[in-house]
C-alpha cells in the first residue's frame, strides 16, 4: 500500500502476460492454486535494478565533495557509519565501500568503516552476502578497480569481492517503512527507492533519514528523487546530483515552518454574501438584465461586462467616462476604454468584486473630461451567475445540455456633487475607500483637487500592487503544484526506465539460455547426423501425412531423393526397388495400425535390403509419423546363396558315391556361363 499504483499495475500485467491470463479475477484464482506465484509476484514488484557505480557522475561527486568532509570530521580511529537502504543485490553498497577504502588510503587515515546494507528481498540479500557476480555484472568497473578489489573465480564465469571490502559491510533483511532505522549515521545512500513510493511514504522517509543522520551527515538520493518540502532539514550540496547535508534538528525545523508539511486540506468556502446586495436574476436577455439592475440602482449610466472587462451592454450616455481605445478597431473592453482617472480604480475594483463577490464602491473619482476633471462615483455590482450565451452553433448541438455559467458585473457611473470656492468650508479628505473631490476655479480648490487626485492615485497604486502580489502568490502556488506534478512524472519515468532495464536484464538472461540451448541442439543434431551417416543404414522420416521430413545420404541410392523433396509425399517419389510396389500402402498401414512391418527388397543394381517400417514416437509417446530403415544384406544374401550351392554339390557327391553313376549339372543362368551349360563329370573309384 501507498506505493505508486501505476508501477504495481504494470508489474501485475506483466505476470498476467507471462501466464497468458486475461483478467485479474483469473489471476487471483491462479495465485490461490499456486502459492509459489505469490513469492514470484512479490519479487517482481521489487524491481531490483542496480549496478556498480551506477551513474558515474554522481559517484564522482560523492567521492570529491562528501568523502573528504566525511573523514575530516572524524577523530583518529573513529567509526564512519553508512546506511544503504534498498541495496538489492549489493552492487551499490560495495561501490560505497570501495570509495571509502580508496579515500582512507588516499588520506592515509585509519578510520573504521561500517556499512549497513538492507533490503526487503531476502534472496537479493543472500546474493549480496556471497559477493559473487557474473562477468557481465562487473563491466561498469574500471579495469584497475576490478583487478584490485575482485578475484576471478576458477571457472572464469564470475568475480568474487575481496575479503577486505566484504568485511566493511553488514547485510540484513529490513523493511525501511516499518522497521526501526539505524542511527548516528554519517552517510545515507538511498538511490532510486522512493521513486516507487507515493507522496505519503516519501514524506515519511525524509524525516526518518534526518533523524538517523548525525549533525552534518550526508544524504545521497537518486537522480529523480528530491527532499521535496523538507528543505529546512537539509542543506543542498549539489542539486543536480542530489547530494544533501543534514541541517537542523527536528525541533528547529518545526520552528522553521515544518508544520506546513502536514497534509493540506483544500477548503472550499462559500463566498460571503452582502445583505440584500446581490442581485438574483433569471434567464433574461442582456437588455432586460441591464435595465432591471439600473432601475434598482437608479443610475443614469452603466455597462454590463464580464470579469475580464469585455462589454456586453451599454446603457445611457457613456462618452463622458469611456472613449474608443487606441489600436486595433473592434476592441470592446471597458478597461481599455476608460478615461484617465477611472482606469486604475475600475481595474482594481473589478478584480476585487470578482474575488469577494461583493459590491465595490469608489466615490469621488476625478475623471479627466475635455481638459477638466469631473467627480464621478463608481459602483461595481456582481450579478448572479447566468447561462453563457456566447457559443457557436456547431458547439451547441445538444440543446438539452445546460450552458456554461459565467459571472457578470454591472458598472454604474454617476456624476458626484461638486464643491465650489464660494462655500465657506471645504470638507476634509476622507480616509479609506472614499476621497472627496473638489472642483472649482479658485487656486485653493485646484490645489486641493490636485492633492486629492495624487492621494487617490497613490491609494489605487497600492491596491493594484497588493492585487498583483496576491496574483503572484497564486501563480507561485500553481507553479509549485506544477513542479510537484513534474517531479511525480519524472519519478514515474525513472520507474519505467528501471522496469525496462529489469526486463532487459531478464531478456539478456533468457537470450543467453536460448543461445546455450541452440548450441546444445546444434551439437546434438550434428551428432545425430554423423551417427546416421556412420551406421550406413538408409533412413527416411515421414510425418503423419507421409510427407518426407528428412533422410540420410544412403537413402538416395534406394529411393531417388534430393534436398528439394523435403515436404513432398512419399508416393510422388520414384524408387529403385524391384518387384515391390506397395511401399506407400505398407507405410500407411503401419501408421494406421502401429504394427511394424519388415520385408526383403532388392534394387535394380542387385543390392538386397531389409526394409523395416516403424511408427515415429516422441518422448511423450505421441505418434508423429513413420520411420523407414533399409539395412543392406547383399553380402549376407550372396553368402547364403553360395552356401546353398555348396550344400547341393555335397548332396550330389554323396549320391554318386553310393550309386557309382555319372551326373551332369546344367546351370540355366546364361550370365554365369557363356555357353549356357556347365558340365561336370563325377566318376567313382
Amino acid at each position: 500500500s501507498k506505493y505508486k499504483p501505476g508501477t504495481i499495475h504494470r508489474r501485475i500485467e506483466r505476470r498476467l502476460a507471462v501466464h497468458q491470463i486475461e483478467t485479474i479475477d483469473k489471476y487471483i484464482k491462479y495465485l490461490q492454486k499456486n502459492p509459489a506465484e505469490i513469492e514470484v509476484l512479490f519479487r517482481d514488484l521489487l524491481i531490483g535494478v542496480t549496478s556498480f557505480f551506477r551513474d558515474h557522475e554522481a559517484f564522482k561527486a560523492l567521492e570529491d565533495k562528501v568523502i573528504p568532509r566525511l573523514m575530516a570530521g572524524k577523530h583518529m580511529g573513529g567509526v564512519i557509519r553508512v546506511w544503504s537502504p534498498g541495496c538489492s543485490s549489493g552492487e551499490e553498497a560495495y561501490s560505497l565501500a570501495i570509495l571509502l577504502q580508496e579515500g582512507l588510503e588516499r588520506l592515509k587515515l585509519s578510520h573504521k568503516v561500517l556499512i549497513f546494507a538492507t533490503d526487503i528481498d531476502n534472496e537479493a540479500i543472500a546474493t549480496a552476502r556471497a559477493g559473487i557476480y557474473p562477468v557481465g555484472r562487473v563491466d561498469t568497473l574500471s579495469p584497475e578497480r576490478l583487478a584490485r578489489f575482485f578475484t576471478l573465480e576458477p571457472d572464469g564465469s564470475s568475480y568474487r569481492i575481496n575479503k577486505n571490502i566484504r568485511d566493511l559491510l553488514i547485510f540484513s533483511e529490513q523493511n525501511v517503512i516499518k522497521d526501526p532505522p539505524f542511527s548516528k549515521l554519517d552517510l545515507i545512500s538511498c538511490r532510486n527507492l522512493m521513486i516507487y513510493m507515493g507522496g505519503n511514504l516519501q514524506k515519511k522517509l525524509i524525516p526518518l533519514f534526518h533523524y538517523a543522520l548525525n549533525p552534518g551527515g550526508f544524504l545521497f538520493l537518486g537522480a529523480s528523487e528530491t527532499i521535496g518540502d523538507f528543505a529546512p532539514l537539509f542543506a543542498t550540496l549539489d542539486r543536480k546530483l542530489k547530494l544533501y547535508s543534514r541541517e537542523a534538528d527536528i525541533q528547529d525545523a518545526q520552528h522553521a515552518g515544518l508544520n506546513r508539511f502536514s497534509p493540506m486540506m483544500t477548503m472550499h468556502k462559500a463566498p460571503p454574501q452582502g445583505a440584500g446586495r446581490t442581485i438574483t436574476v433569471g434567464k433574461l436577455s442582456l437588455r432586460e438584465l441591464t435595465e432591471q439592475a439600473l432601475l434598482r440602482q437608479v443610475a443614469p449610466t452603466g455597462a454590463l461586462v464580464k470579469s475580464n472587462g469585455d462589454i456586453l451592454y451599454l446603457h445611457g450616455r457613456t462618452g463622458m467616462y469611456l472613449e474608443p481605445a487606441q489600436g486595433e478597431v473592434g476592441v470592446n473592453n471597458i478597461l481599455y476604454m476608460a478615461r484617465e482617472g477611472l482606469r486604475r480604480q475600475l481595474t482594481a475594483g473589478l478584480k476585487k468584486a470578482a474575488k469577494d463577490k461583493k459590491i465595490v464602491s469608489r466615490p469621488g473619482l476625478l475623471v479627466k473630461t475635455n481638459g477638466n476633471f469631473t467627480a464621478v462615483n463608481l459602483t461595481i455590482c456582481p450579478l448572479a451567475s447566468r447561462p453563457e450565451p456566447f457559443c457557436k452553433a456547431e458547439d451547441c448541438k445538444d440543446e438539452s445540455a445546460e450552458p456554461a455559467a459565467t459571472t457578470l458585473f454591472l458598472i454604474i457611473l454617476e456624476e458626484a456633487l461638486a464643491f465650489n470656492s464660494n462655500q465657506s468650508q471645504q470638507p476634509d479628505l476622507l480616509d479609506g475607500d472614499e476621497v472627496t473631490a473638489y472642483s472649482g476655479t479658485s487656486e485653493g480648490s485646484r490645489e486641493n483637487a490636485r492633492i486629492a487626485t495624487l492621494r487617490q492615485e497613490l491609494w489605487a497604486q497600492e491596491e493594484y500592487l497588493q492585487t498583483a502580489n496576491e496574483e503572484f502568490k497564486s501563480t507561485n502556488e500553481e507553479m509549485q503544484s506544477v513542479n510537484e506534478e513534474l517531479q511525480s512524472t519524472n519519478e514515474e519515468l525513472e520507474t519505467s526506465k528501471e522496469e525496462m532495464q529489469s526486463i532487459n536484464e531478464e531478456l539478456a538472461t533468457v537470450n543467453f539460455e536460448l543461445q546455450t540451448k541452440v548450441a546444445d541442439l546444434s551439437r546434438a543434431n550434428n551428432d545425430m547426423n554423423n551417427l546416421l551417416a556412420g551406421t550406413g543404414i538408409a533412413t527416411i522420416f515421414l510425418d503423419n501425412n507421409l510427407h518426407i521430413l528428412r533422410f540420410t545420404p544412403n537413402a538416395t541410392g534406394i529411393i531417388n531423393l534430393i534436398q528439394s523433396d523435403m515436404g513432398r509425399p512419399l508416393s510422388h517419389i520414384v524408387s529403385n526397388l524391384v518387384a515391390y510396389e506397395k511401399l506407400a500402402a505398407d507405410t500407411q498401414a503401419v501408421l494406421d495400425t502401429l504394427v511394424p512391418k519388415e520385408a526383403e527388397v532388392q534394387t535394380r543394381e542387385g543390392s538386397w535390403y531389409i526394409l523395416r517400417i516403424r511408427p515415429y514416437r516422441t518422448l511423450d509417446n505421441v505418434i508423429e509419423g513413420v520411420v523407414l530403415t533399409f539395412v543392406d544384406i547383399t553380402a549376407a544374401k550372396r553368402t547364403r546363396q553360395a552356401l546353398q550351392k555348396a550344400n547341393d554339390l555335397l548332396r550330389l557327391a554323396m549320391v554318386e558315391r553310393e550309386t557309382g553313376d555319372a551326373f551332369t549339372e546344367q546351370n540355366l543362368d546364361p550370365g554365369l556361363d557363356p555357353s549356357g551349360t556347365l558340365k561336370k563329370q563325377v566318376t567313382g573309384n
